[in-house]
């Protein structure tokens, strides 16, 4: 159980056990002060929005017993400072909670309490990197796992400097195996992860042009999303990086990595390979599963083709973790893996197929590709895919190519989806199945009343396009 003194012992060096005060236990550590609970540590971080250093108070009320913090709150707390020499007789009467402890970066105190834990016990880390797919990964290798070791895994998409930590601090010594996304804007980020978690195995999706405005470059992105593979122990040691053969710029990583590498994909020169991949719309996809010789016939609950990609990255993991194929076809099953692409009903018998946490021109086409698979009028819904930089002109172009091709009516949303229409024309789509609105209110007027008996509607773009507030109004009863 992790303690006020595995605390101070990682911040100071003082040790863990040093004064019988500081074994006052820690429940949990927690940045936002909602989520406060009782013995938990709150972490006081500045964000864009807000400070935390304005909520200390509030995460005392709701039970914390301490908080990290980098000046004294307005209430009246004690508050001990850690960026001063610790003398643990002195700190035998102060270590009573509510307590504060004053460092000189909140964040870097997380990140360097996180490794500390982690560095207490001895769990095989899997990583998980790449442009799109990695929560819908983390989730399905994860439920494989499962299903023969105690595994932690990151909460939602809690995959940057902040979640990732927090992560680790729910780590115990029953924990066997752990499965940690790993998210990032620029170089150097995920080599800071790493030196966190020390993962063993790293898996890694697709490489696209997700971040490309933040990021500069595709090469930029390549060496951020390498950085995992980069910092695995050798092979001689257990490392092992597991890379899409059908993305090239995954496959360049192969000679960055001195663990074994697996690769998985629909290529014939795939380690785990899959072939006859069959989509069946809303219940899932069918394929068959080939490794070394053996051959299964696989039937999945994860929408589109793309998804047997999925399925391979949690199959060749549950193989290099030593699963048998009972327990990997077990694991494959489940069905709460469909995070991102839900399909709920519409309205006038509809179906909207929500995909509106984010978009890039990778993750469209394939929720394009579902769409074809659907059999009666599709209509797509589509918006603004940001910070693409140099990528957006050809990334909204490819775009409307595709959509062209599936849909029977094109509902596109912002400035930049213009391009997404224009494309689709230019390939043959009638003029009349295309409109085009600036906001998400006008598109939601307009597909109230032209939707559906047997209209499949996607809905997908970037965030910031309030994308998930026209399947918020059109999934509301009338």
């Amino acid at each position: 159980m992790l303690t006020l003194g595995h605390l101070l012992d990682a911040l100071t060096g003082l040790p863990a056990d040093a004064t019988p005060a500081a074994a006052h236990p820690i429940a949990e550590a927690v940045i936002d002060s909602r989520e406060a609970t009782p013995d938990a540590l709150f972490v006081a971080l500045k964000g864009e929005h807000t400070d935390g250093h304005e909520h200390v108070g509030d995460a005392f009320q709701r039970g914390a017993a301490f908080a990290l913090v980098e000046r004294a709150p307005a209430r009246d707390v004690p508050v001990i400072d850690l960026t001063q020499p610790v003398d643990a007789s002195a700190l035998a009467e102060a270590l009573k909670p509510p307590l504060c402890l004053r460092v000189g970066a909140t964040l870097a105190a997380l990140q360097r309490f996180a490794a500390y834990w982690r560095a207490r016990f001895t769990p095989r880390v899997i990583g998980v990197t790449g442009s799109v797919g990695k929560t819908s990964s983390k989730e399905l290798i994860a439920a494989v796992l499962e299903q023969r070791y105690q595994t932690l895994k990151s909460a939602g998409n809690y995959n940057n400097e902040i979640g990732l930590p927090l992560t680790l601090l729910k780590l115990n010594d029953t924990h066997e195996r752990v499965v940690l996304e790993m998210g990032m804007y620029d170089v150097g980020e995920i080599a800071e992860l790493c030196a966190i978690a020390r993962p063993h195995v790293g898996v890694v999706t697709l490489i696209g042009p997700v971040h490309l405005e933040r990021a500069g470059s595709m090469a930029h992105i390549i060496d951020a999303k390498a950085e995992l593979v980069e910092a695995l122990p050798g092979a001689a040691e257990g490392g092992v990086a597991i890379l899409n053969a059908d993305d090239a710029n995954v496959m360049s990583m192969r000679d960055r990595t001195a663990a074994r590498v697996v690769t998985y994909g629909l290529s014939p020169e795939a380690d785990v390979r899959a072939t006859d991949v069959v989509g069946l719309g809303l219940e899932g996809i069918r394929f068959r599963l080939h490794y070394e010789g053996e051959t299964f016939s696989v039937k999945v609950p994860l929408m589109g083709r793309h998804s047997a990609h999925t399925a391979l990255r949690a199959a060749a993991v549950g193989l290099v973790e030593d699963m048998t194929w009972d327990g990997i076809l077990a694991g494959l099953q489940f069905s709460a893996v469909q995070l991102r692409l839900v399909a709920i009903p519409g309205p006038g018998g509809s179906v909207l197929l929500d995909d509106t946490y984010n978009a890039s021109p990778d993750s469209t086409i394939a929720a394009l590709n579902l769409l074809a698979e659907l059999e009666g009028r599709r209509v797509a819904v589509l918006g603004d895919m940001l910070e693409l930089g140099s990528y957006e002109e050809s990334g909204h172009r490819m775009v409307g190519a595709r959509a062209r091709e599936v849909a029977d009516l094109l509902v596109t949303v912002g400035p930049r989806a213009r391009t997404i229409a224009a494309s689709a024309i230019e390939a043959g789509m009638p003029e009349s199945a295309v409109h085009g609105f600036e906001t998400h209110l006008e598109a939601i007027d307009f597909l109230m009343r032209e939707v559906g008996a047997g209209d499949y509607v996607l809905v997908k773009g970037s965030r910031a396009m309030y994308m998930d507030k026209i399947v918020e109004k059109m999934s509301q009863p009338t």
